[in-house]
């Protein structure tokens, strides 16, 4: 039986194809990021959009280890915080606050990650920010956006202030607390993840070596830009390379998070 086929068999009685697919590639990004070494105990948090009409979304029941995770165990919300499927866990309020806010404005939201690492952090707590000073960094900066720190996000009166300062970005460094990615699908935005915490690490690990970075001409800086700005591209790389061997690495792990 092909994969496709195993997939629908599982199905919970009263969702959509649709819907258990989203659930299955949400649950394998919680696994890919405490595999990845991203996690952060039980915080930090990654949503996606349940297809359809409604801005109905997905995220992690509060209280479960990332490498816990499965496709029906994460806990569907709509953008008032009511929980829309039975858990006996509640969503953590602080992701509810971010997710929220993004997903009730940019339609293009198929998936939002939330990290809170060593490196995305440090560097998102640095002035200069994130620096175009090599490859993978300009993979990033033409694309990235900034949100100064207000605490821990539970004021829903911070939500218009994030929208704003998002904008159209697809990467954004929150200042003083971490790192956040927009994919139109989880695929994609877990590449973005992916590339930005690579950056932030690289950059760390330059300035560790000393005050100055070899320069980069501005000129290759645009010329990358220019490249790295398909985002027709960059979702199809996503959804049809990067992402089918990431699933093959959970599969060969651990294959639970389908369930």
């Amino acid at each position: 039986m092909s994969p496709a086929k195993a997939r629908l068999k599982q199905v919970p009685s009263g969702m959509t194809d649709a819907e258990w697919n989203q659930r299955i590639n949400l649950a394998a990004c919680y696994r890919l990021v405490a595999l990845y070494g991203w996690d952060d105990l039980v915080d930090t948090h990654i949503s996606a959009r349940v297809p359809g009409p409604d801005h109905h979304f997905l995220i992690n029941p509060y209280g479960l280890m990332f490498e816990e995770i499965t496709a029906s165990s994460l806990v569907k919300v709509d953008l008032h915080g009511n929980q829309l499927s039975e858990s006996e866990y509640s969503i953590n309020p602080a992701g509810f606050t971010i997710h929220s806010a993004i997903h009730e404005v940019r339609e293009d939201a198929g998936c939002v990650l939330h990290l809170h690492t060593s490196d995305g952090t440090a560097v998102a707590s640095c002035m200069e920010g994130l620096l175009p000073m090599n490859q993978t960094a300009q993979f990033v900066t033409h694309d990235l956006a900034y949100h100064d720190y207000e605490g821990v996000a539970l004021d829903h009166d911070e939500r218009p202030r994030l929208q704003k300062d998002l904008g159209d970005k697809n990467h954004m460094l929150l200042r003083n607390h971490g790192t956040l990615t927009v994919g139109r699908s989880v695929a994609s935005a877990f590449e973005r993840m992916y590339h930005l915490e690579r950056a932030c690490t690289m950059q760390v690990r330059t300035r560790m070596l000393g005050p100055t970075a070899y320069p980069i001409e501005q000129a290759v800086i645009d010329k990358n830009e220019r490249l790295f700005a398909n985002a027709d591209f960059a979702e199809r790389r996503s959804t049809e390379l990067v992402w089918p061997p990431l699933l093959r690495k959970l599969d060969r792990i651990d294959p639970s998070y389908k369930t």
